[in-house]
């Protein structure tokens, strides 16, 4: 989760930076065709950027501390078992770091396989065995060796360009209408300024609603990831995994107040601002080994 939503944010941040530098030096697109390419050249730069930045973004965020030494016994085991399991699969050893949190949780980033980083909570290591945190270091190295955060880029970079493209369109056309109108003779002076706002609310708000794809691909890449973690370690050992976690991170609330958790069994309409699937069907999806 903390990698989608680190990637999610920086994305935003550096559109929302382009959309004020447009503004500041009064750059326009005055036909469809200047506009369709300017929105591709903003929508692309975001997420390339921020994929560019993902492993110092989650590094700062997390405040993790990256192993170059181990300084125990576990942090050595940790290497060994990256350095492993990277040999097997033909990528470069990612960075290994280790984040402060109270959650069980872990994450992999960077812009390619051969330029990753791996980061593991501090909890995830206090709670698991080694079997459950080898497991662990398999799902987050599918990730990097199938490239999921190279191709959110791409998913990312066209839904930018029509979010740009189409905030605005509709900006253009409040304008139009506006400074068509007599009653609103006064606002011609302010029109850049008014479809600047317009144009950067809107991005944000059909960002969001847009970000639903983006989270959708994500959960379908945790099957993914968890089927061929499977594969090198063994199904027994990625459901095991996978059971500790339900165990540690579900609500333990009664049915008639499982509505109120954080974190209930329900379907909802919210579900789709998850980044991951429930645990429950990512353990039924291994054990018919749907995604094999």
């Amino acid at each position: 989760m903390i990698r989608i939503i680190l990637f999610l944010l920086t994305n935003l941040s550096v559109v929302c930076m382009f959309g004020i530098i447009l503004f500041i030096t009064g750059i326009k697109a005055h036909s469809i065709k200047s506009l369709m390419i300017l929105a591709g050249i903003v929508g692309f730069s975001g997420s390339i950027t921020s994929l560019l930045l993902s492993k110092w973004a989650a590094i700062r965020s997390t405040n993790a501390k990256i192993i170059n030494y181990p300084r125990n016994n576990l942090e050595k085991w940790i290497m060994q078992s990256v350095k492993f399991q990277s040999q097997q699969l033909g990528i470069q050893i990612p960075t290994v770091a280790i984040y402060p949190a109270n959650t069980v949780n872990a994450f992999a980033t960077g812009y390619s396989k051969n330029n990753a980083l791996v980061g593991l909570s501090t909890s995830l290591l206090r709670n698991m065995n080694k079997r459950n945190i080898q497991a662990v270091i398999a799902h987050e190295l599918s990730h990097i060796v199938n490239g999921d955060m190279v191709t959110l880029t791409l998913i990312q970079g066209v839904i930018n360009t029509f979010v740009f493209f189409i905030s605005s369109m509709i900006a253009k056309l409040v304008i139009h209408i506006l400074i068509g109108h007599k009653r609103f003779d006064f606002l011609k002076s302010y029109h850049v300024l008014i479809h600047y706002t317009i144009s950067m609310t809107l991005q944000t708000i059909f960002g969001m609603l847009a970000s639903v794809i983006v989270l959708t691909f994500s959960r379908y890449r945790e099957f993914k990831a968890d089927a061929d973690a499977a594969k090198r370690i063994g199904w027994h050992n990625m459901i095991n995994l996978l059971e500790n976690f339900r165990h540690l991170t579900e609500p333990k609330a009664k049915n008639n107040m499982t509505a109120y958790c954080i974190r209930g069994t329900t379907q909802s309409f919210m579900n789709l601002f998850d980044s991951h699937p429930p645990l429950k069907d990512r353990i039924e999806a291994l054990l018919k080994q749907s995604y094999k």
